[in-house]
């Protein structure tokens, strides 16, 4: 695959990349848009910018790993890598169907290519930390690049995660916390209020990086920061709405868990153009 610094190319790439999400969870009748639209910015650039990686070869052993850990955000990822050339884009729309590929949460059964099967919440930022830890004792170039939901930081195992990569310097990993502000069905402020957030992530022992999550120029520098950053771990509190791209989704609660009738995402298509 073909990757790209040029901002405008990227914007581009996230613009396919929210088309992908909105068909594919209408035509499923189900899934997590809110969420997935977010994170667009995020997971685009990384594939796309960042991430040492080989869709003609996804074992190679020096490549970066990347871990979704809010799982339910799967139709991010899954479009990402479509457009990478890792799985067939003209199949997305099978999103949620028995015998997919695109199952609800990322399955390494059915995507070999999937660093790791995640759904169940609190997890990935363990997994990462283990996968970062082995590229250590290799003495590989290897990062790893964790995506967390603010409101999946609540978990107890985030935070014991988040002392061992402090207490063990792990400096080549990346957890961003996609801080759009809702989960479930609600506001995080209302359900536990996690703040001081970049207070807290200090207090562990991690470089706090913050910025517009939903900014690819934005991003690309947090990427940049966190990667010159030596003998601690970063966390990238990437500041994003809910739903981004679509108006009635935007801050919408609602679009956590609900697909887009057919009528809405004629509505949501024509917004993103």
């Amino acid at each position: 695959m073909q990757k790209t610094s040029n901002v405008r190319e990227l914007e581009q790439i996230c613009q396919k990349v929210r088309r992908h999400i909105v068909t594919m969870i209408t035509e499923a009748k189900s899934g997590h848009p809110g969420g997935s639209l977010s994170a667009v910015e995020i997971v685009t650039t990384l594939f796309f910018d960042v991430l040492r990686h080989d869709p003609a070869n996804p074992t190679w052993a020096e490549r970066d790993r990347f871990i979704l850990s809010k799982g339910h955000a799967a139709p991010v990822l899954y479009s990402v890598m479509a457009e990478c050339g890792y799985t067939p884009v003209e199949t997305l729309n099978s999103l949620r169907t028995i015998d997919s590929i695109y199952q609800g949460h990322p399955d390494r059964r059915f995507i070999p290519s999937l660093e790791a099967s995640t759904g169940s919440l609190g997890v990935g930022l363990s997994l990462g930390l283990g996968m970062a830890e082995a590229a250590r004792l290799d003495k590989s170039p290897t990062r790893v690049y964790v995506v967390l939901g603010d409101g999946e930081i609540q978990e107890g195992q985030i935070w014991e995660a988040a002392m061992y990569g402090a207490f063990h310097k792990v400096d080549n990993i990346l957890a961003i916390v996609d801080d759009n502000l809702i989960q479930l069905d609600g506001w995080v402020k209302d359900i536990m209020a996690l703040d001081p957030l970049a207070d807290k992530w200090r207090a562990f022992g991690w470089h706090v990086i913050e910025a517009n999550g939903n900014d690819v120029t934005a991003v690309q520098k947090a990427y940049a920061e966190a990667a010159a950053t030596k003998g601690k771990p970063s966390v990238f509190l990437a500041h994003t709405i809910k739903g981004k791209g679509v108006s009635f989704m935007e801050n919408n609660p609602k679009f956590h868990g609900m697909a887009p009738t057919k009528e809405e995402c004629a509505l949501a298509l024509k917004e993103i153009g």
